[in-house]
């Protein structure tokens, strides 16, 4: 399995970098000023944030005015919505009839596209971190709630007679049977959401009123005619997804290690 690993990682990084050359290779042939060189883009991401002082992890402090209040509004935004949309989900999903009651309006908010609520946003909250951090757990919360609420659903009825048997109370069928049955389902929902507030992070950030932000750069380079430092933030962004995303694939390993051992027993 380790050696499947290594090569499957030793693939990818090939394909990566063939893709690049390509790319590299295709901007110069084209020689269009929109689209600037890989290698302008990444000197352009060095210099824009990664040309600072050791003592500062190599951080410049544009890093720190961008990156950082972005990746705080995003984790803020991210905690909130997850939390409060597995609270409601299993909430909704622990009752059938309440499922039931619900599913069609929880279907027509989660089908509302959140930019289109961006001005009733900016009148509940007005401009600034408020409106922000509600525009990102809005968007998040539904993937969260409704994956949830199906996975606490579909416990297995004979888990559920097996705690009336043993008399367990209900927050040990919570605990003990009812969240680890609908973790699966609740951490798909949870990388789903991880991506999108990333998405809407962004764009919560090319908004009026504020003032730092890999969004705010994006929207100051684009005004100055800096193309290679918006290709750069575009760059940036990418890669902050795809470390995310890897990262929540750790951890989402480690806690569902007893499930994926036995849908290999199963298999």
């Amino acid at each position: 399995m380790r050696g499947r690993g290594m090569r499957t990682a030793v693939f990818r990084l090939l394909v990566l970098v063939g893709l690049v050359a390509i790319w590299e290779a295709g901007t110069w042939a084209a020689d269009n000023p929109f689209f600037p060189r890989p290698s302008t883009i990444v000197v352009r991401m060095h210099e824009l944030w990664f040309s600072g002082p050791p003592a500062t992890l190599f951080l410049t402090e544009g890093a720190v005015a961008d990156i950082l209040p972005s990746l705080g509004r995003m984790a803020l935004g991210f905690a909130g919505g997850a939390l409060g949309g597995v609270v409601l989900g299993l909430a909704v999903g622990l009752s059938a009839r309440v499922y039931d009651y619900l599913d069609g309006v929880l279907q027509f908010l989660r089908a509302i596209p959140p930019p289109a609520l961006v001005t009733v946003f900016l009148v509940l909250f007005g401009f600034g971190l408020r409106m922000q951090l509600a525009f990102i757990m809005f968007s998040i919360v539904w993937p969260v709630l409704l994956n949830t609420a199906d996975g606490a659903r579909s416990v297995e009825p004979l888990h559920l007679q097996t705690c009336q048997a043993f008399r367990l109370s209900r927050a040990e069928r919570l605990f003990r049977v009812i969240l680890p049955s609908a973790l699966p389902k609740m951490f798909a929902g949870l990388r789903l959401a991880l991506s999108l507030s990333l998405i809407v992070m962004v764009f919560s950030e090319l908004l009026p009123g504020t003032t730092n932000g890999i969004g705010f750069q994006l929207t100051f380079a684009y005004q100055s005619f800096d193309l290679p430092a918006m290709w750069a933030g575009i760059v940036l962004l990418g890669v902050l997804g795809y470390l995310l995303n890897e990262l929540f694939l750790v951890v989402e390993r480690r806690v569902l290690a007893w499930h994926h051992a036995a849908q290999r027993l199963v298999g």
